[in-house]
């Protein structure tokens, strides 16, 4: 799973006791796990903070939590802290984080990133666009947002409705609607104007 080295564990360990808190954690998660964007973050965990699904793990004088969707996208993870001139600085190294791990068993918002990065975004890029998932709401509405060449583009509700709308809602029926909360007002990049 997750690696902590020893001088990652003694950098974690000291700041967590500089925390007026008796039994605070850590926490460790991917954002937007298996797209371009993903982002591995490690947080406060005050006790109680921690999700139900977590992995617990115990470190020399510390507990680290493990987000459960996250930990396929934390393979081969190693956080590490390199002294330097300024102090130091803790790394994390997670070379899955962006890698697509899909399967039946996945979150629909990681399905819906997938399809977008994998199948819509390609497409989009000819144009110099591309979209992102901003939002899934609790009733399934995918909110969108264009950028690049698609921000004001006058085609946008051809290529929402006709293109994306259609290949999310046939691949993903759970989903109920895609809308798109872009300000398309702002056309400087604009392929079609």
């Amino acid at each position: 799973m997750i690696k902590i080295t020893e001088s990652g564990q003694k950098y974690l360990y000291d700041l967590l006791a500089k925390q007026d808190c008796e039994g605070i954690a850590i926490r460790v998660f991917v954002l937007d796990g298996g797209t371009p964007k993903a982002e591995t973050c490690i947080a406060f965990c005050r006790p109680g903070e921690e999700q139900e699904e977590d992995e617990a793990f115990e470190f020399e004088g510390f507990k680290a939590f493990v987000e459960a969707k996250s930990k396929l996208y934390l393979e081969e993870a190693v956080v590490d802290f390199a002294k330097d001139s300024m102090g130091g600085q803790l790394t994390i190294k997670a070379p899955n984080s962006r890698m697509p791990k899909i399967s039946a068993d996945s979150s629909l918002q990681d399905r819906i990133n997938y399809i977008l990065y994998n199948e819509i975004n390609p497409g989009l890029q000819s144009h110099g666009g591309h979209v992102t998932l901003e939002e899934l709401t609790e009733d399934n509405i995918a909110v969108l947002q264009f950028g690049g060449g698609c921000q004001g583009c006058g085609m946008v509700d051809v290529t929402l409705k006709d293109g994306i709308e259609k290949s999310l809602l046939e691949q993903l029926p759970e989903l109920t609607a895609v809308k798109d909360i872009t300000d398309h007002s702002i056309q400087e990049n604009a392929y079609y104007k």
